[in-house]
């Protein structure tokens, strides 16, 4: 019988990420029941030719633009790994999109580095860097060589930043950030809807700090709608597009387009302004679980018993919730690192309901008309909050409750964070607030102690000293 590959066996195939492998529509894959997708290694095999094909006539339009190495066609063992990669972990091995550097030790334990990249005939190259000492003088010495074997084939002179910013964008977008984020689609959104506009036929060697910040400027002064109507464009939101941007310039380094960074010298605006405190109240609590409508009720109290993000709740499976163990365990998150979160007694039961309801399905919350994730909720939250009341609370707000009523009740920054699933307990601090009860409970404290004056004993707070 044929051996089928699984989409983690393809991932490590073609050096990407398990997601990566879902996400292209174009893989050939069979639809197994009850199983789910797998994939032939002979669909495979022809898949990596054609991209061969495609890499050959990039090269013919644009020479100095080598995709990266899981463009190539691979070589498969029936043990399902790359012929020719070493096995097992290797934390000094660094995949760099266009060729890999990494680590060996001699007999006498001296470290060196080796390339390992195609040339423009599609060979592999594997050999050493005598010079290279750290990873960057490795990375360096990556870039010169690859850079110098496309220009042997096809005698050209290597002008960095000749490209404009749209044909590096679509390079970027294809070659790394699909490659490297899950979140490359809000990269893609933010780049051609915002950026492109702006910046799209410049090169990359025209584009300094001035036009940044000019850039920046006219983000501000531009609205977006909104459920509650019109409103300005937030400062963290044009950082977030500042720091895409930044992220493309050092990638266009790394593959020989630019020189520099001008993004290095544009500073990032405060958020300490645009920070919401908005934490829900017992009381709005009970208002808005009665306002929920039945099929969305059950994600609302979730996401208040655990602070998991809204996709994370939209695309939770019964396989990753454990009611035995009394846990859920979330993957593929924002940070990139699965965590676990402890089921309490209230979440117990809503999962045990919700058990009996979506038995048909592997989601715990599918969409009742759909039987797929939830794409949004946003208009029937929103309807929720008007009926119970409830003003200028956004879904991630029940995120904020869940880590502000934690550090309420004591609980330690550190188990905070590893709820949250944040790498930094500084990121965490932004979701924890003092409620006006705490701080008020704060300030009287003060009140029970009287200040004396240290001449005459008298008290100062009732004698007129003291407003």
């Amino acid at each position: 019988m044929e051996k089928l590959l699984t989409a983690k066996q393809v991932a490590e195939i073609l050096n990407c990420h398990k997601q990566t492998v879902y996400r292209n529509s174009n893989l050939p894959y069979l639809k197994l029941p009850g199983v789910g997708k797998r994939y032939r290694e002979p669909d495979l095999i022809k898949y990596l030719e054609q991209r061969s094909t495609l890499f050959y006539k990039n090269l013919e339009n644009n020479p100095i633009n080598p995709l990266p190495e899981s463009a190539f066609p691979t070589i498969l063992s029936s043990g399902g790994e790359t012929s020719g990669m070493p096995k097992g972990k290797n934390k000094t091995r660094f995949n760099l999109g266009y060729g890999t550097i990494y680590q060996r030790k001699t007999k006498k334990g001296k470290i060196r580095w080796y390339l390992d990249y195609r040339d423009s005939d599609n060979n592999r190259i594997q050999t050493l860097a005598p010079l290279a000492v750290t990873k960057e003088e490795a990375r360096a010495a990556l870039r010169e060589a690859v850079a110098r074997a496309f220009d042997r084939k096809y005698n050209t002179k290597r002008e960095k930043g000749n490209i404009t910013f749209k044909e590096f964008a679509d390079l970027y977008i294809d070659n790394y950030a699909k490659v490297n984020k899950q979140s490359w689609d809000s990269d893609q959104y933010r780049i051609q809807s915002n950026m492109l506009p702006f910046f799209g036929n410049l090169p990359l060697k025209e584009i300094n700090p001035f036009l940044i910040e000019k850039y920046r400027a006219e983000r501000l002064e531009k609205t977006r709608k909104t459920m509650n109507g019109t409103t300005h464009i937030s400062k963290s939101t044009v950082n977030r597009e500042i720091t895409i941007m930044k992220r493309m310039f050092n990638v266009a380094i790394d593959w020989g387009h630019a020189e520099t960074n001008p993004v290095q010298k544009v500073k990032l605006f405060s958020e300490k302004d645009t920070q919401k405190e908005r934490i829900l109240t017992d009381e709005e609590e009970l208002n808005l679980l009665k306002a929920c409508p039945k099929y969305i009720r059950p994600i609302v109290e979730t996401a208040l018993n655990t602070g998991m993000r809204r996709g994370e709740i939209f695309n939770l499976k019964w396989e990753q919730v454990d009611l035995d163990e009394m846990t859920i365990t979330v993957l593929y998150t924002k940070s990139g690192k699965n965590r676990t979160i402890p089921i309490n007694s209230r979440l117990h039961q809503i999962l045990l309901e919700q058990e009996e309801k979506s038995i048909q399905s592997p989601l715990v919350f599918p969409n009742p008309d759909t039987r797929r994730p939830f794409v949004d909720i946003k208009k029937s939250f929103k309807s929720a909050c008007d009926k119970a009341n409830i003003k200028d609370l956004r879904f991630h707000d029940l995120r904020h409750t869940f880590a502000s009523r934690l550090v309420r009740a004591g609980v330690d920054l550190i188990t905070v964070r590893d709820l949250l699933g944040h790498f930094s307990v500084r990121v965490t601090q932004r979701y924890t607030h003092s409620s006006k009860d705490q701080k008020q409970q704060a300030v009287d404290l003060l009140s029970k102690t009287t200040l004396k004056s240290p001449q005459k004993g008298e008290n100062l707070l009732h004698n007129g000293y003291i407003n």
